[in-house]
């Protein structure tokens, strides 16, 4: 009997032994845990992150209705700036263009229309060739360009429609000066032979013209047309200007 109660009374000594160690123990790690914290927050309070106070800085509080809170106004913005961008990549070719202006004035002078005797020259197949009346006349095309349609009247009338490139004769001694009152010419294009006999030619013309004032100006002019015989003819005359400057 007493033997059962030592064995339970050293059963319940070790019991409590081990629950004080066990204790103990805890009390250690609790300890050891808190004085680890401790430490970190000293190490933190010394020594601040930089990232995270840069980060803190920039903190913003919202402002109510001052920011977009839809779709729309991001889809509106990103159209926007969409075509911004194609319209900066996209450039539109530029092609070199003479200002054609029918009637204007050229370098060598201003348009006109008048009369002009003709002087035949050579050959005899139309009007050209021959003693006759003229009806002469300039249309200004570009700067340095006409077209200088005339009609030599009589027997086997003829129209001449030459193309014709303008010259400004500048002086040689003084380049800075103004122009000589002369203004030659040199063209080539079609004479139409009227008549029996009609028939189409290849023209060659050349002449000049002399400004008289700002109202007339006269002019006189070589015109051969290749028919089946050359025919040749000069043309002297006065013409009315029109057109303005």
């Amino acid at each position: 009997m007493n033997t059962i109660f030592l064995r339970q009374g050293n059963f319940l000594l070790s019991g409590l032994t081990t629950l004080a160690v066990f204790s103990g123990s805890l009390s250690a790690v609790a300890q050891t845990a808190e004085q680890a914290n401790l430490a970190n927050s000293t190490n933190l309070q010394q020594f601040p992150n930089a990232a995270t106070q840069e980060t803190a800085s920039r903190i913003l509080t919202p402002i109510p209705g001052t920011a977009a809170t839809t779709s729309t106004a991001l889809a509106a913005n990103y159209s926007q700036q969409t075509a911004e961008q194609t319209t900066a990549q996209i450039s539109t070719p530029k092609v070199a263009q003479a200002d054609i202006e029918p009637g204007r004035p050229t370098r060598g002078g201003r348009s006109y229309l008048g009369i002009a005797g003709n002087i035949g020259l050579s050959g005899s197949d139309s009007a050209l060739g021959d003693g006759n009346f003229a009806v002469i006349s300039k249309v200004g095309l570009t700067n340095n360009i006409s077209l200088r349609p005339s009609a030599v009247l009589g027997d086997n009338t003829v129209i001449l429609a030459p193309l014709a490139y303008d010259f400004s004769i500048q002086q040689v001694a003084d380049p800075f000066s103004e122009p000589l009152p002369i203004a030659p010419y040199i063209g080539a294009g079609a004479a139409f032979k009227t008549g029996n006999n009609s028939d189409v030619a290849l023209l060659l013309s050349g002449g000049i013209d002399v400004p008289l004032s700002s109202r007339f100006t006269a002019t006189a002019a070589v015109n051969a047309a290749f028919f089946n015989k050359t025919d040749v003819g000069l043309l002297i005359g006065v013409g009315y200007n029109f057109g303005s400057y």
